[in-house]
């Protein structure tokens, strides 16, 4: 017998049952269906909400999906013969004629959205037993069925990404008496926002050509969705190219029949859609100033229209799309209009709807220029949730201060995809699940638990992180865990693809993710956008600290191999659902990668005459080529042509995700036809010399020989130290073969060159044809009288520190420096906490204030050595928050340092960019020898990442570099 067993926690229930039978619940074996035998009926409430059908629909087609058969679906309990499943809300006719005394814990019916289990013997004459679901109200029900199909191999994601059903003969499930959990956020929804390049033409074209674009069928099934994933709002989409939510009666409509909270962005009060129903040729400006009372009565006929819709009202009012409120002049006056348009529409909602105002859901989004206006002294009635918003780029602006705590709650409107300055992400989904948790614990820990909206752009391919948020949303205090994220990533994709592909896939999925965080692939071209700028050159070099660009690219490889590998093992059941979960985002992603840093190299190598430019430059256009490629498979071959139109390789065309035009001109003239070139481009007298070589480090350094002309070169190293150690000491390049180039790694057996007692240099010679070159090695060796552990030393001229690897560490009352793990470019953040408390006194940093130590030992003085210190780029906790941190070298005064950005400054720019934010702090170091570095906490949240000490001036690296520890 094939069983799937259910496993939920088991609570105290006291349910006496139905009429004078004798309803005992002695079994939590329930059989949905046994082998020969009848499948289940499924009983629901002919009285209970249009979801209770939706729902019992849906769950026959679940179970007729997994075992073959068709349950029969009934609102006559005479209907029902054998097993049953009984669906409907607690306090129906229906299941207290089940349940006909009340649950022990009288909590649980005060509970939203919840839902229990119930085995019960023999609740009919004809019946064997059944499975109770009941919720507290028609979504609760939903939960606990939705919960139900997913235990029984149904993911929520069975048809917007193709997960196959887990298929059975037979089903039978353990289920003891269960409880659920009320929601940690009371609304938990999606924003559908720049759907311009794929959902909206995919509805228009694929889906629902009927309509001709997002129309009833596709909010069902979005809908259908939400309620799977336990959410339960969405804010329709609103872009130009979609037409209003109330334009279409089918939408208003499909949104009641699923019991699914309607709500409106942040910059469309009233449930109006201004984008679309604002037509300024007949109403005029959108000016509440100038035009008050056509602006009223546009406002009141929504309100009239969705009277009897469950929705939630965005306050206030901007632009017409996104943009700053017309006709005033002045933050004062902006404040003041504010306050008479609430006024109104607070007026507006008592006319219409038959509830007390405080009853009515409202919100008030404080995004961008409205910050400023709630700052200034905005007179917001208490019962308005306030919205706190991220900066568009996953670090939220601000959150609730002690006293605003005390309101009713607060919400985060967040994204996970944007359209805007400084640079549009709307292709693949790379936002950080780490970075997400730790956002998202903050808003929760500072009462942040009213709403929480996710900006998804076009659903796909954003699936991991909608569940992923939905989930943190649903039960939050699951997610204070250290190892929470992966658990949750592992549970997603073992689920889908099995136990062992699914740890290899969360495993790469987490190397996706971090090599996202250090730079986005629509980020690549090192542009910016409104106004539109065309492509540079990357940050990454690939002459220095070991060639950034190759060890990037090695690590896209790796991820390329991983999922070509994992390909091949896959049931054909499956090929659909990994190609849209992980083989699309992770291969575009490293495609994009190659494109932009082959072009990188073509270009830095044409400087320097190497033949091989040539080559990067074919390898960077045929990049692009395959991100099409990839592409039309996505759209025409994946789910034999269902997401047609869904996916599109260059979202508003940005010149990042064009074909790259690369201009070869060589660089100086050259006398043979071969050249050398060493890392870090050190020039002597004589010849080159490598960087230099620490005999504790297990570093390598590289030459590069090359071609510069047609031909062939035969190559030799000759006169190599016994103690030194090469990849290769001979070979041939040549044109015919494509042999261009080779590099060549050097490093040293530091316990023979102890032993040799051989001199700090070292040199071996190069011939290439007719050419020599001399290759000179320098070999540092440190004597320490102190203590080793955790000793960071100076290593050609740069001192590396990560965050987490403290020396020493000091704690304070409640205040403590706490690990974030899976975040950052170093992959372990120290966090200033708790977040709730306020700044502290920094006139008693020394006294008063946790701080990390980090002991240093330097190899040489330099009056203008400079200490950079890099953060996650958060913004300040509270209004009374900055981002500040003391920093003490040695002995010196506490210096306060603050990462703290302003607006849209170019600062806040290249800090979201690259996902870090520096300081660099001026330091004379006079002596050489060990040094003490001090972090002092001042502001909760701060997040440290690495730490350089950059002793002469050498160019550091845009990636990070390796750790200089002892």
């Amino acid at each position: 017998m094939i069983r799937k067993y259910i496993l939920c926690s088991i609570q105290p229930l006291c349910i006496l049952l139905f009429f004078t039978l004798n309803l005992e619940a002695k079994s939590s074996t329930f059989e949905i269906y046994e082998k020969g035998g009848d499948v289940t009926s499924i009983l629901y409430d002919r009285e209970g909400s249009s979801l209770d059908s939706i729902t019992a629909f849906l769950l026959a087609k679940d179970i007729y999906n997994v075992v073959g058969k068709r349950p029969l679906l009934t609102t006559l309990p005479s209907e029902v013969k054998g097993n049953c499943i009984v669906i409907g809300e607690i306090n129906s006719k229906l299941i207290t004629s089940l349940l006909h005394k009340q649950v022990a814990d009288d909590q649980f019916l005060t509970q939203k959205e919840s839902y229990l289990y119930k085995i019960i013997e023999s609740p009919f004459s004809k019946q064997n037993k059944c499975l109770v679901i009941a919720g507290t109200d028609p979504r609760g029900t939903a939960f606990g069925v939705f919960d139900l199909s997913k235990k029984i191999g149904v993911s929520p994601w069975y048809w917007w990404a193709d997960v196959p059903v887990q298929k059975n003969e037979e089903l039978v499930i353990e289920q003891d008496d269960f409880y659920s959990k009320e929601p940690s956020v009371a609304y938990r929804g999606i924003f559908l926002n720049d759907e311009d390049w794929g959902l909206q033409p995919w509805a228009a074209k694929t889906f629902e050509p009927e309509i001709g674009d997002i129309g009833p069928k596709t909010y069902a099934k979005i809908f259908e969705l939400l309620l799977r994933l336990k959410a339960n709002m969405i804010w329709p989409a609103m872009h130009p190219s979609t037409k209003a939510f109330f334009h279409y009666p089918g939408n208003p409509k499909i949104a009641e029949l699923y019991d699914i909270v309607l709500g409106s962005s942040h910059a469309e009060p009233m449930l109006r859609n201004n984008v679309d129903e604002w037509k300024k040729d007949s109403l005029g400006a959108f000016n509440y100033v100038a035009n008050k009372e056509t602006v009223i009565n546009y406002w009141d006929k929504r309100v009239e229209e969705a009277k009897n819709i469950d929705g939630i009202y965005t306050m206030g009012m901007r632009g017409v799309h996104d943009s700053g409120m017309e006709g005033v002049k002045s933050i004062e006056q902006a404040a003041q209009v504010l306050d008479d348009v609430i006024a109104t529409q607070r007026g507006l909602l008592e006319k219409h709807l038959d509830k007390k105002i405080t009853d009515v859901p409202q919100v008030f989004t404080v995004y961008k220029e409205v910050l400023a206006l709630y700052d200034h002294g905005l007179n917001l009635p208490e019962d308005i949730t306030i919205m706190w918003t991220d900066d568009n780029y996953g670090y939220i602006r601000r959150l609730s201060d002690e006293e605003e705590r005390k309101r009713l709650g607060g919400g985060v409107y967040y994204h996970a995809s944007y359209w805007g300055r400084p640079h549009d992400y709307l292709w693949l989904n790379t936002t950080s699940p780490a970075l997400i948790r730790e956002e998202m614990l903050k808003a929760y820990q500072t009462n942040s638990r009213k709403i929480w909206i996710l900006n998804v752009g076009d659903i796909k391919p954003a699936e991991y992180t909608i569940d992923l948020f939905m989930d943190m949303a649903f039960d939050t205090e699951k997610y204070l865990i250290t190892q929470s994220l992966d658990h949750h990533s592992q549970a997603f994709y073992t689920s889908i693809f099995g136990n062992e592909l699914g740890k290899e896939i969360s495993s790469i999925q987490k190397e996706y993710y971090h090599l996202a965080f250090e730079r986005k692939p629509e980020f690549m071209g090192w542009n910016q956008t409104e106004p539109t700028k065309q492509v540079n050159l990357t940050d990454y070099t690939p002459f220095y600290w070991g060639d950034e660009i190759d060890k990037r690219l090695a690590d896209y490889k790796e991820l390329e191999e991983g999922i070509e590998n994992l390909q091949q093992q896959l049931p054909k059941s499956l090929t659909d659902t990994y190609f849209e979960l992980v083989y699309y985002p992770v291969k575009s992603a490293a495609l994009m990668n190659k494109k932009s840093l082959y072009r990188d190299k073509a270009l830095k190598y044409s400087e320097q005459n190497r033949l091989i430019a040539e080559d990067f430059k074919t390898l960077s256009a045929s990049s692009y080529d395959s991100i099409q490629s990839l592409t039309n498979i996505y759209n025409t071959s994946v789910s034999n042509g269902k997401w047609n139109n869904m996916m599109h390789p260059a979202p508003r065309n940005l010149p990042v995700f064009q074909k790259p035009e690369i201009n070869l001109e060589k660089g100086h003239s050259t006398n043979g036809n071969a050249g050398i070139s060493v890392e870090n481009n050190s020039v002597t007298k004589t010849g080159f010399a490598l960087p230099t070589f620490y005999p504790h480090s297990d570093q390598s350094h590289f030459l590069d020989l090359y071609l510069t002309k047609e031909g062939k070169v035969s190559w030799a190293i000759e006169k190599i130290p016994d103690w030194a150690l090469l990849t290769s000491t001979k070979g041939e390049l040549d044109s015919s073969s494509r042999t261009l180039q080779q590099r060549v790694y050097v490093k040293i057996d530091g316990g023979k060159w102890r032993a040799a007692k051989q001199p700090s240099k070292g040199k071996f010679k190069v011939k290439m044809g007719k050419e020599a070159f001399s290759i000179s090695l320098n070999i540092k060796e440190y004597q320490f009288e102190t203590n080793k552990s955790n000793l960071f030393v100076e290593e050609n001229g740069v001192v590396s520190i990560y965050a987490e690897n403290f020396t020493g560490k000091a704690d304070y009352q409640e205040f403590s420096w706490e690990q974030i793990p899976n975040l950052g470019y170093s992959d372990q953040l120290m966090q200033a906490s708790p977040l709730t408390e306020m700044p502290l006194d920094t006139l008693q940093l020394k006294e008063k204030a946790p701080y990390l130590s980090y002991s240093i030992f330097t190899e040489s003085v330099n009056e203008n050595t400079e200490l950079i210190i890099h953060a996650l780029p958060t913004h300040p906790i509270t209004n009374k928050h900055s981002v500040r941190i003391g920093v003490q070298w040695d002995d010196d005064p506490i210096r306060m340092v603050d990462f703290r950005t302003q607006g849209r400054s170019e600062t806040w720019k290249l800090n979201v960019l690259s996902n870090l934010a520096k300081v660099k702090i001026p330091l004379s170091i006079e002596e050489v020898g060990k040094h003490e570095l001090k972090i002092f906490m001042v502001d909760e949240g701060v997040a440290l990442d690495f730490f350089y000490l950059n002793m002469k001036n050498v160019p550091l690296p845009y990636a990070l570099l390796d750790e200089t520890r002892y």
